[in-house]
C-alpha cells in the first residue's frame, strides 16, 4: 500500500472516531440534571410522610434528608410558553433516609427522568447533622460517585441546608447563585478559599481539623457569615468562627486578596481602611523541642471613610501615624480574639500552623500530628503589625 494510501486510511479512521462522539452518552433532555444537594437532620419530607401513610414504605432509619436542587433542561413551545406566567427554573425535591444513594435511587419513582451529578455545583450539610454524623460519612457516596465532579464546591449552614437552596429572585437558580458568590474573595476576607470535594477528601483522609463556609438565610436570600469548624479527630461539626474571625483567618493564613478595617476614633465616629495588599509570613521556631510561631503581618492601603465632622484628618505625618496605630489595635483585637477561640475555646487549629511545622521539621510533624490540635492549644504564637496609609481617596487639604 502506497504511503499516501495509508495516511487517507488514517485520516478517515480518525474522523470516524471524532464522528461517533460518546458512545455511552446520553441525550441531555432525557436527565435531570441537580445542581444543588442540601443535607440535613433525617426527617420524612411532608410529602413522604403522605405517601407512606397510604403503604409506600421501605426498610431505613431517617438518619438524613436529602434535598436536590434539579435544574429542568426540557425545551418549551412557543404556544407553551405565551401560557406560562412565571416559569419555574428550578425544583427541590426531598427525602430521608440512610443512604444518599438509596435516597437518590427513591427520587427514581418519583420523577420521569433519572437524575444525574455531572452539573452538580454545591453540597450544603447542616451542622446539627454533623453532630450527629461525621462528615466522612455523610461525603462517601459523593466522592465514591464517577457522576460528581471534584470540583464541587462543599459549605455548611447552622439553619436548614434545604433552605439555602430557596431564591426569592425572580430567574436565580441558588445552586449557581451560591457556586458564583466565591468570586466576591476579590473583594472581601470575609469569603474563604472554596473547598473542593477533592481538597475535603484530602483533609479528611489526613484527619486534620478544618472550616467550611457558613451560610446564613432570611427572606429567601444567602449570605456567607462565617465558617463552621469540623474537628480533624473526630469528624464533627465543633462550633462557628464569625465574620471577622474568618478575617484574622485570612491575615494569618495569607490569603487575603482585598477587605477593610473598620474601627472607631477619639470622638466615637467610625472610620475605614481599604486593604490594597495584605501579607502574612509564619516563622516557626523549634528548640529542645518545644514549639513557637512568630507570624508577621504587613498591610498597606487607603484612607477611605471618615465621620467624624469635627476636625479634618489630614496628611499630616503626626496624623497619619495616629490613625495608623487605630488601624492597627483594631486588627490586633480581631488576631487576638480569633486565637482565643483557636487555643482556648474550640483547641483547634485550622489557621495553618501545622503546616508550617511540617514544612519546617517533617520528622517532628510525622511523631505529633496525631495529638496536634491538643498540642497547639498549648504552643506560644506571637504577632507583629505594620501598616501604612499610602492613600487618602480623592481627599483634599483645604
Amino acid at each position: 500500500m502506497s504511503k499516501w494510501r495509508k495516511s487517507l486510511l488514517l485520516l478517515i479512521l480518525l474522523s470516524f472516531l471524532l464522528l461517533t462522539g460518546c458512545w455511552s452518552s446520553k441525550e441531555i433532555e432525557d436527565l435531570a440534571l441537580y445542581a444543588g444537594l442540601a443535607l440535613d437532620v433525617g426527617q420524612p419530607a411532608p410529602v413522604e410522610e403522605e405517601f407512606e401513610a397510604k403503604g409506600a414504605t421501605y426498610s431505613k432509619k431517617n438518619k438524613v434528608m436529602a434535598t436536590i436542587q434539579i435544574v429542568p433542561t426540557k425545551s418549551t413551545s412557543g404556544d407553551e410558553k405565551k401560557k406560562m406566567i412565571a416559569p419555574k427554573h428550578y425544583i427541590n425535591i426531598s427525602a430521608s433516609g440512610d443512604s444518599i444513594l438509596e435516597i437518590f435511587r427513591q427520587f427514581s419513582i418519583r420523577r420521569d427522568r433519572p437524575i444525574i451529578g455531572h452539573h452538580l455545583k454545591v453540597i450544603v450539610i447542616n451542622s446539627d447533622l454533623l453532630k450527629k454524623q461525621t462528615i466522612e460519612q455523610l461525603m462517601d457516596f459523593v466522592l465514591r460517585d464517577n457522576d460528581i465532579r471534584p470540583s464541587t464546591l462543599v459549605f455548611i449552614s447552622r439553619g436548614k441546608a434545604q433552605n439555602t437552596l430557596i431564591s426569592s429572585q425572580p430567574n436565580e437558580i441558588p445552586a449557581f447563585h451560591i457556586y458564583g458568590m466565591i468570586r466576591n474573595r476579590s473583594r472581601t476576607s470575609k469569603v474563604i478559599q472554596a473547598v473542593t470535594l477533592s481538597k475535603l477528601d484530602g483533609l479528611m483522609y489526613s484527619k486534620r481539623s478544618l472550616v467550611l463556609q457558613n451560610l446564613e438565610t432570611a427572606k429567601g436570600e444567602t449570605e456567607f457569615s462565617g465558617v463552621g469548624i469540623i474537628k480533624g479527630s473526630t469528624g464533627h461539626w465543633i462550633g462557628n468562627l464569625n465574620q471577622e474571625d474568618t478575617e484574622g483567618l485570612a491575615w494569618i493564613k495569607n490569603e487575603g486578596h482585598a477587605g477593610v478595617i473598620k474601627t472607631y476614633d477619639r470622638d466615637n465616629e467610625p472610620i475605614t481602611y481599604e486593604i490594597k495588599s495584605m501579607k502574612s509570613k509564619t516563622k516557626v521556631h523549634v528548640n529542645d523541642g518545644k514549639i513557637a510561631f512568630h507570624v508577621s503581618i504587613k498591610t498597606e492601603g487607603r484612607l477611605i471613610e471618615i465621620w467624624n465632622s469635627k476636625g479634618h484628618y489630614t496628611k499630616d505625618e503626626s496624623n497619619i501615624k495616629e490613625v495608623e496605630e487605630l488601624f492597627k489595635a483594631k486588627l490586633k483585637q480581631t488576631i487576638d480574639e480569633l486565637m482565643h477561640k483557636l487555643q482556648s475555646v474550640y483547641k483547634v487549629d485550622v489557621a495553618g500552623f501545622g503546616e508550617a511545622l511540617a514544612l519546617k521539621d517533617p520528622r517532628l510533624w510525622k511523631s505529633i500530628k496525631d495529638d496536634w490540635d491538643d498540642l497547639f492549644s498549648k504552643t506560644e504564637v506571637t504577632f507583629d503589625y505594620e501598616l501604612k496609609i499610602t492613600e487618602f481617596g480623592s481627599f483634599t487639604d483645604e
